[in-house]
């Protein structure tokens, strides 16, 4: 099987373990993984100012990039949700790539939960809001990490409630975000767990910010690195 790596902007420009951890873990399972060199961004951050004339030519730049792929599989629930929800209502004479968070296709195209992971840390789950509420990926992510060799899953405190960070919500509304922000870090402490996973680097960015400010013992993690460490590592 084929696949396109759709990277997304946060992921390429600051948290590059995150791509390179999807493609380590896609190609052990048998998975070819193509990039390709035209992608860019999707036009989230636009279209959610509101710019929409902006995001438009976006959009036809990633059906563009992304044309003939049967699968597109992304470490981001967030653009994922863009993608599949947005893009075909600023573009609907284009062909829209079919795009899966990285859950969603382990899950339901390869059919795996057993990735043959190993992280021997006890984690909680952050099931950030696209991916909860637009894409709607229920418990997948939980059922990959209760397979993995090694892992304590805790339950965290709140786990539903936004991190607060919501991309430019963040910085129109800081104090509200910080706010938030706060209350998840310390329901991630008091839920005992050394790491906080979540699907979307941007939560994670704003969560653990306010963590290494506060001097919360909690580190944050994305899900494609867990899932893509083993015993050799």
């Amino acid at each position: 099987m084929r696949v396109a790596l759709f990277i997304t902007c946060l992921n390429d420009a600051l948290f590059p373990e995150a791509g390179k951890a999807t493609v380590t873990l896609l190609e052990r399972l048998g998975v070819t993984v193509d990039f390709p060199d035209a992608q860019t961004c999707c036009g989230q951050m636009h279209y959610n100012t509101g710019y929409r004339a902006d995001a438009e030519p976006l959009a036809r730049a990633f059906a563009a990039a992304f044309a003939g792929y049967e699968y597109v599989v992304a470490p981001s629930g967030s653009c994922a949700a863009m993608v599949r929800d947005v893009h075909p209502m600023i573009v609907p004479d284009v062909a829209v790539p079919p795009v899966y968070e990285l859950s969603e296709f382990l899950t339901d195209v390869l059919g795996v939960q057993d990735v043959g992971a190993y992280f021997p840390h006890t984690v909680a789950y952050h099931p950030t809001c696209h991916s909860l509420r637009l894409l709607k990926v229920g418990d997948r992510p939980l059922r990959l990490l209760r397979a993995v060799a090694g892992l304590e899953l805790a339950r965290l405190p709140g786990e539903q409630e936004c991190c607060g960070f919501g991309g430019t919500f963040s910085v129109k509304n800081p104090d509200v975000s910080t706010a938030m922000g706060a209350d998840k870090v310390a329901n991630a402490v008091r839920s005992g767990a050394d790491y906080l996973v979540a699907a979307d680097n941007s939560c994670l960015m704003h969560i653990s910010g306010l963590a290494q400010r506060s001097g919360a013992p909690i580190r944050t993690i994305h899900l494609a690195e867990v899932l893509a460490a083993t015993r050799g590592d």
